[in-house]
């Protein structure tokens, strides 16, 4: 049989590749020869994914549950997919840079607008029995969520409020003992830590302290201040930028919240239906001021930081 000039050309090829790897092509011939063709549903483990789902109570709804945040953190893991070459690059270009944060915004433009469709999806009176056989997981324990914010700014930005000032200066392990979030996982009556937060600092918190630090020169803001002094940022970079700020410290943080508004807003007895976090001072984004890129943002734009959205929540419109 006579063989074009593109496989000859092919085959050409491969036999270099295995050669340099020490290999003989014709065993990889054959392989090829024997495989089965590849389905869709093997290639993304289908009926595996469609396995996950394990609902521990008989309520139907607790299904939409698990699935969205299940969703929830494959769109966390395409986004630390981007994270990660950002911060890796060894000839960063600004282009570069903010396709793949137009990217990241993009994921989580498709989280929060699609958050109503578990919000709404579910039946309070369902939510709230099912809800109480899961403590004490919370969706407050995303490792994923954490290690984005920790690529999108200094440390320093992710300390509570009212600690930054004192711990500017400080190493990233004093810094983590005063992370914002860690104030939203207290019990309200003791102020003690929840058993939520013991088992995500467990599991976690070596973690979060070694990305911190791989992370210093080469998080988002340190970036993005390089190229400013270089004279290489752009206003595209800078809008997606101000855009990541909003997404991740503004409208997603606020899904939840008019979502916990919708379920538990004056039934402080069913608080701990979010896993015993205090969710009415760590989800609102007027409360934590917290803000990636204080630079890019005026002094009125950070005063008024959230404060639309949850007006609008509150009220319902």
């Amino acid at each position: 049989m006579h063989l074009s000039p593109e496989i000859q050309e092919r085959l050409d090829q491969l036999q270099q590749k295995y050669e340099a790897m020490g290999q003989d092509m014709n065993s990889y011939l054959d392989g090829l020869l024997y495989a089965d063709f590849l389905t869709y549903w093997d290639y993304i483990h289908l009926d595996t994914l469609l396995s996950l789902q394990k609902p521990k109570t008989p309520f139907p709804d607790e299904e939409i549950f698990i699935i969205y945040h299940q969703i929830t953190e494959l769109y966390f893991k395409l986004a630390l997919n981007e994270c990660e070459q950002i911060a890796s690059h060894e000839n960063l270009t600004v282009e570069f840079f903010t396709t793949r944060l137009k990217r990241i915004n993009r994921y989580f433009e498709a989280l929060t607008n699609s958050f109503e469709i578990m919000v709404d999806g579910m039946e309070k009176e369902q939510f709230l029995k099912f809800r109480m056989s899961l403590l004490p997981a919370s969706g407050f324990q995303s490792g994923q969520y954490r290690m984005i914010e920790i690529y999108a700014t200094d440390f320093i930005n992710l300390v509570a409020k009212d600690k930054r000032d004192e711990l500017r200066g400080a190493n990233i392990e004093e810094q983590f003992n005063h992370i914002y979030w860690k104030f939203g996982a207290t019990e309200l009556s003791t102020g003690k830590q929840t058993l939520t937060l013991k088992q995500f600092e467990k599991k976690y918190a070596k973690s979060f302290i070694e990305l911190g630090r791989e992370r210093i020169s080469t998080n988002f803001y340190a970036l993005y201040r390089k190229m400013l002094k270089e004279g290489n940022a752009t206003p595209a970079l800078q809008a997606e930028l101000r855009q990541l700020d909003v997404n991740v410290n503004v409208n997603w943080p606020l899904s939840h919240y008019k979502s916990a508004v919708r379920y538990l807003h004056r039934e402080p007895e069913e608080i701990s239906a979010t896993g015993g976090t205090n969710w009415q001072k760590y989800l609102p984004p007027r409360f934590q001021k917290r803000i990636f890129y204080p630079s890019v943002w005026s002094a009125e734009q950070i005063e008024e930081w959230g404060k639309a959205w949850v007006h609008k929540a509150l009220s319902g419109e």
